[in-house]
């Protein structure tokens, strides 16, 4: 098996790279033309030379690897300034979910005192029978 990973893995480089050149916009491509590059790819791509030539010299590296939004600097500045001044993002977060609860306990409080009002008026009607 490890024989053959070698043999496996040249020819997946050497498409990768090939389509990758393929796929690079010329603006995003160092020292020669994209043509330059593709060529070196296919000619010098079963010893590996022109594969490894083109992702190391022939594309121009991506930035800096993405900022995740709650890491970000903007938004760190922003939590600085509010635990300054005192409040909190957290806390006006919170404030939804919050408020929803209290409207929650106000519908069951009001249902449980129709519910108490309906029995009270059955036990009332279930003796004014009885006594009728």
């Amino acid at each position: 098996m490890l024989r053959i990973l070698p043999l496996l893995l040249v020819p997946a480089l050497w498409v990768y790279a090939f389509v990758d050149c393929l796929a690079t916009p010329e603006e995003r491509v160092r020292g020669l033309p994209k043509t330059g590059w593709g060529l070196i790819v296919l000619l010098f791509g079963g010893v590996l030379i022109g594969p490894v030539a083109w992702l190391v010299a022939g594309r121009v590296r991506h930035g800096a690897a993405p900022v995740a939004p709650d890491d970000g600097p903007a938004f760190l500045r922003r939590l600085a300034e509010e635990n300054r001044r005192g409040g909190s993002l957290l806390e006006d977060g919170e404030a939804g979910p919050r408020r929803r609860e209290e409207e929650l306990c106000r519908r069951e409080a009001g249902e449980r005192g129709k519910r108490q009002e309906r029995q009270e008026r059955q036990e009332r009607d279930g003796r004014d029978r009885e006594d009728g």
